[in-house]
Order: C-alpha cells, then sequence, then structure tokens
C-alpha cells in the first residue's frame, strides 16, 4: 500500500471510531459508514474536489426555494 492509502485509511478509522464511540454509528452498522467514509477521505487527501449529492444541494433548512 501507497502512503496515501494507509494514511486514509487511519484517517478512516479515527472517524468512525469518534462514531461509535458517540452512538452515530454501531457494530452492526459499521460495514454500511466505513466504505463511504474512506472513500471521502481519501478523495479529500488527494486534492480532487468532493462529490455533490443531493443533500448538498438542499436549503440548509431542508426546504426548497
Amino acid at each position: 500500500m501507497d502512503k496515501t492509502t494507509l494514511q486514509a485509511l487511519q484517517i478512516t478509522k479515527e472517524i468512525v471510531v469518534k462514531f461509535v464511540e458517540t452512538g452515530r454509528i454501531s457494530p452492526g452498522n459499521f460495514a454500511e459508514h466505513f466504505g463511504p467514509i474512506y472513500r471521502e477521505v481519501l478523495r479529500t487527501i488527494g486534492g480532487q474536489a468532493p462529490a455533490v449529492t443531493a443533500d448538498d444541494t438542499a436549503e440548509p433548512d431542508g426546504e426548497t426555494p
């Protein structure tokens, strides 16, 4: 593994551990969260712009204009 991949894995592990500690992720749904978090961390480390999702285009209060 290259340095960037190892860095992304370590950062993702730390993020997921914090989410588990705070109850936002449970051991039962760990697998569905680790991959997306890892990909976002890897994209961020690589300097690429984050993918825009439907949630990003919504108004802050959840209502559309």
